[in-house]
This record gives structure tokens, C-alpha cells and sequence, in this order.
């Protein structure tokens, strides 16, 4: 995967330095500016700059996704050794600072309500939740090119679906790891390899016509969809975050399976087969077994081993409904207006590297 076009200042310096060897960065008071403290974007030109901010930025959340991606797969041209350079990491807390209070002060209070177990408490979440559906609109209203626009949103998540949540398997211990261990079994196609979860992603997208390749639509995906990213990131990378990671498992396992079933029924509703559904429909089977083992034998363990932490787990998952409700909230709200969602056509980026 190549680098990405910079989208502000901070992403521009990045990307600059980051085609040399590891050296020191400038600091991050001379990038951040006042950003790590106030939480609000430096200025850029793009007139995108009056939606910035920690939660949908899209300078931001481009550098975050880069720095993180530094963990995973790399990019072409980029010495390795960037992924532990003192002044990246630097750089990366300052904006994880402003990320993690700005989705703290999102979610609001995570206690529990005296008896309540942790299945109670993320349920009581979920109901709250007042985000709009893209499962609905794709299964009943989505047309081919909104849902093509969609599975590259989500490319940037399914093609390493389970691998930020890997990074939580040495914190952890006894019931909850061996329950992260089952799920992420099944996620990782339970030894084969055409069924590892992101190889099923990945012929769905071919069966839509789009470019498969790990990371190959980056430009066009926007700060709101690489947030809902970089969440998995900053939670799985973070031992002290540990707990928040199996709350936003958690929570994806208790609403994945009904959304899935949504996506397969509009694709079907399209005339596409079962190279495009698959995916789905794995999801639709194993995250109804998931669930019961991600809310007990993993989030309700931990919490119980580790009571301190157990509003932490409550963190994580109201977390991921926040940056999913404004995910939604940007998707459907550019369909409405018949406009893309993207930061450019599919067919714009196509005809491009032709």
C-alpha cells in the first residue's frame, strides 16, 4: 500500500518524513499547535476544515491511521523502523489524547445501575442508541452504487477485521482470553484460509467490481469511516485499554448478526450471488454463537476478574456506537442529498489509475 495524499498539515509533514529514514520528528507542540489540549483542528484550506475534529477530522484521523497502520502492514517506501520511532509515537499520543476526550465526553456516563450485569448494561447502550440504520436502508432502499460506496467505507476495517482485537490476547488471562481466542478462531477462518473473514470480504468487493487490494481505496475514505478504525487501533494497541477493547467486540457481536442479514438481503435484492453475500452470511451464523460468548465467557469474565475496570468495557462499547452513529449519520445523510460519501466517485479514482 502506498502512502495516501496528505490532507492537512499534520498529514503533510508525515508523509514527507516518512519517505526518509527514521530520523526525529519536529515536536509535537510545533504540529499539534493547541489541538492535544482544546481538541479543536489547526486551520487548513480545504473547506472541509469546518467539520474537523477529533472524532471526524480528516487530517487527523489520517495521520492516527497511519501512524497505527505502521503496526499492521506498513507501507511501500516506508523504513519499518518508523513503526517505533520515539517522536512518531509522540506525535500519535497527542492526537490519541484528543481522540480518546473527545469519545469520552461523547459517551457520557458508563456506570451500572445497581445489580445490573454487563449484559444488562450493554443492552441498556444499544437501546439508547438513537443513530439512524444503514442496515435498513441497505435491505430495503440502497442502490448498487451506494452499496459499492459503503463496502469500500468499510474495506478499511474488514480487510484486518480481527486483528486490532488480536492485539488484547497477551493482557489477557483464563475465561476472557480463551473466549477471544474462540471468536478470533472463527474470524481467522478457523485454520483455512479462503475463509479467513477479510479473504470473504475481499471476493465480496470483487463481485461488486471493485479493487480488493489491501488499502486500495485509502484516499477516498474519509476522517468519519478511518475513526471508526483507529477506535479498534487506539483500544487494541493500549494495555491500559485492554477492557474497552472487549466492550467494543463485545458490542459488535450483539448487533453484527441482524446488520449482516441486512447487507446479504440487499445485495440479493440487487441480483448479486453468493460471491458478494458470503461474507455476510458467515456473519449472520457465527456472530449469533459469538454473542453469548463475547457478553459471558469474555466481557462479563473480565469485568468480573477485574472489577475496576468493568465501566471500562461499558466505555468501549458505547464508544463504538458513537463513531458508528456518525459514520451512519454521514453516509445516509450524503445518499439523501444524491450526493457520494466518498471523498471522490469510485469511477473518478477508477478511471484515474487507468
Amino acid at each position: 500500500m502506498a502512502l495516501p495524499a496528505p490532507r492537512g498539515p499534520l498529514s503533510q509533514l508525515l508523509t514527507e518524513h516518512l519517505s526518509a529514514e527514521p530520523h526525529e520528528l519536529p515536536s509535537p507542540p510545533e504540529l499539534l499547535g493547541e489541538w492535544s489540549l482544546s481538541g479543536s483542528s489547526p486551520p487548513v484550506e480545504d473547506p472541509r476544515a469546518a467539520a474537523e475534529g477529533p472524532l471526524v477530522g480528516e487530517d487527523l484521523h489520517l495521520v492516527l491511521y497511519i501512524a497505527y497502520e505502521l503496526h499492521y502492514r506498513g507501507f511501500e517506501g516506508v523504513d519499518e523502523r518508523w513503526e517505533w520511532e520515539p517522536s512518531l509515537l509522540r506525535l500519535r499520543l497527542g492526537l490519541e489524547r484528543a481522540f480518546e476526550a473527545a469519545l469520552r465526553a461523547e459517551v457520557g456516563s458508563t456506570a451500572f445501575a445497581p445489580g445490573e450485569d454487563m449484559e444488562s448494561r450493554l443492552r441498556r447502550g444499544i437501546a439508547a442508541d438513537e443513530g439512524p440504520s444503514i442496515a435498513e436502508h441497505a435491505a430495503r432502499r440502497a442502490s448498487l452504487t451506494e452499496l459499492r460506496e459503503l463496502l469500500v467505507h468499510r474495506s478499511a476495517y474488514q480487510l484486518k477485521e480481527a486483528d486490532p482485537h488480536s492485539f488484547a490476547l497477551p493482557r489477557l488471562s483464563g475465561r476472557p482470553k480463551a473466549a477471544l481466542v474462540e471468536i478470533q478462531a472463527d474470524e481467522y477462518g478457523s485454520g483455512e484460509a479462503e475463509r479467513i473473514h477479510a479473504a470473504l470480504y475481499a471476493r465480496a468487493m470483487e463481485a461488486l467490481d471493485l479493487d480488493s487490494r489491501y488499502g486500495a481505496y485509502l484516499d477516498l475514505i474519509p476522517g468519519v469511516t478511518l475513526a471508526t478504525v483507529n477506535l479498534m487501533s487506539l483500544l487494541g494497541l493500549h494495555r491500559r485499554l485492554r477492557g474497552a477493547a472487549l466492550g467494543h467486540l463485545a458490542l459488535t457481536e450483539m448487533t453484527s448478526s441482524d446488520a449482516n442479514r441486512a447487507y446479504a438481503s440487499g445485495l440479493r435484492r440487487l441480483g448479486l450471488g453468493a460471491q458478494a453475500t458470503d461474507f455476510f452470511d458467515e456473519h449472520v451464523e457465527a456472530d449469533a454463537v459469538h454473542d453469548a460468548i463475547a457478553v459471558h465467557d469474555m466481557a462479563g469474565a473480565f469485568a468480573t476478574d477485574e472489577p475496576a475496570l468493568a465501566e471500562d468495557v461499558v466505555f468501549g462499547a458505547l464508544a463504538l456506537l458513537a463513531v458508528e452513529r456518525r459514520f451512519a449519520e454521514h453516509l445516509l445523510g450524503a445518499w439523501e442529498r444524491g450526493a457520494c460519501s466518498l471523498l471522490a466517485p469510485i469511477v473518478a479514482r477508477e478511471a484515474a489509475s487507468v
